[in-house]
């Protein structure tokens, strides 16, 4: 295994521990700024759509440079803005900070992704990328629980010194370990090169998957803590390691997945999809009981996170050329989905449907996405098949 691999998966758990350990630090970082919990969610919602920001602007600012200097300076401004976030003396300095680490993040991703990919052989492409996304998943497993113990045993800041620290480990690990290979082609065509990409009805199909896909996860997933006191029984101790379990099926999902995706991307997401529909709907019908849950949980995410690397992948595929803007983009999509899937779940629990509508929901985005991978793939079929067939006449005539 390439050891450059390992720094961007050491880059994605930093990334990754930034975006989520804030959820379990709120009422801490509520009380020392005086600020209400809901203004102090606002460190949530304001870093993800940084998030999507990021991910476009910021790498439409970079497809000129050398990628690996790109992601060196991208780790540079993630160190930045957690250290900026440990020193906060106030609400909005933290703000600041959150926004700062959130513009890197779809760009780290994103860029990430080329470099990893181009790092191995062709036919393993989807699992370099899954060992990067590794990181994002072992923030989720580890860091977060962990982070969050610290956080509250030591102050808040403690958690964010703690991250500029791994922000730095990462720094050398892309300076030293990650080999430069250059500045995208000429072929590709800068700025313009890169936005040609999304003429490809293909690119876009790609990205829709991604919003529906992630978001009938995410609308399942935002109100699980819910889902598990007032539906399942268990008691609110147990939440933290009911979401560790979780996190292991998201590692494991992650792996495989990517594994699989190297083989057939489009076969894998269509059997992933429906596996995660069927899931959730398992998990809505059976949510009154803990055993059902317990394997419901661990399922949904394995499931939902098997998706990641063949989706990016496809991205990367149909935009061939130019792959770095269309790449990232896709890393906004995750996040869009993230947004369009909670708030959904929420609409369904607002209107009185009880804790499982918003798994219900999941269900709906799920299908959605696994109608639009099927007609995807017809699609692009459709165009290899005639190509294919003219040849075989030609050679026959």
């Amino acid at each position: 295994m390439p050891l450059g691999l390992i720094a961007l998966a050491i880059g994605g758990f930093g990334i990754g521990l930034t975006e989520f350990v804030i959820m379990g630090l709120l009422p801490e970082v509520a009380a020392d700024f005086q600020v209400s919990e809901a203004a102090a969610g606002w460190l949530i919602t304001g870093y993800a759509l940084s998030v999507v920001v990021g991910a476009m602007v910021l790498t439409a600012a970079v497809t000129r440079f050398s990628r690996k200097h790109v992601l060196v300076a991208l780790m540079v401004l993630f160190i930045a803005g957690n250290l900026l976030s440990a020193l906060a003396p106030d609400y909005g300095t933290m703000m600041i900070g959150r926004i700062i680490a959130a513009l890197c993040h779809g760009a780290f991703f994103g860029i990430g992704s080329v470099v990893a990919a181009s790092l191995v052989a062709p036919h393993k492409k989807a699992g370099a990328i899954a060992i990067m996304f590794t990181g994002l998943t072992a923030a989720n497993v580890l860091g977060v629980p962990f982070g969050t113990l610290l956080g509250q045993g030591y102050g808040w800041r403690s958690t964010f010194w703690a991250i500029t620290l791994i922000g730095l480990v990462a720094l050398v690990g892309l300076v030293t370990l990650v080999p430069n290979i250059g500045r995208p082609s000429a072929s590709a065509g800068g700025l313009l090169g890169e936005l040609r990409a999304f003429r490809s009805g293909q690119v876009w199909l790609s990205i829709l998957v991604t919003v529906f896909g992630f978001g009938g996860m995410f609308g399942a997933f935002t109100y699980i803590a819910f889902t598990l006191t007032e539906v399942s029984g268990f008691a609110s101790s147990t939440v933290p390691w009911l979401l560790v379990l979780f996190g292991g099926g998201m590692f494991l999902g992650n792996i495989l997945g990517g594994k699989a995706a190297d083989r057939s991307i489009d076969r894998t997401l269509i059997v992933i999809l429906a596996g995660l529909a069927v899931v959730l709907v398992f998990f809505a019908l059976t949510a009154q009981s803990p055993v059902a849950t317990i394997v419901s949980l661990f399922l949904m995410g394995a499931f939902g996170f098997a998706t990641v690397s063949g989706l990016q992948l496809r991205v990367m595929k149909y935009a061939s050329a130019a792959p770095t803007l269309a790449s990232s983009a896709n890393i906004g999509a995750f996040n869009l989905g993230n947004a369009l899937g909670a708030w959904i779940g929420g609409l369904t629990i607002s209107a009185g449907l009880g804790y499982t509508s918003s798994i219900w929901a999941g269900v709906g985005m799920t299908l959605a996405a696994l109608t639009v991978i099927v007609v995807a793939e017809s699609t692009a079929r459709a165009r290899r098949v005639p190509v294919a067939t003219n040849s075989t006449a030609a050679m026959t005539a």
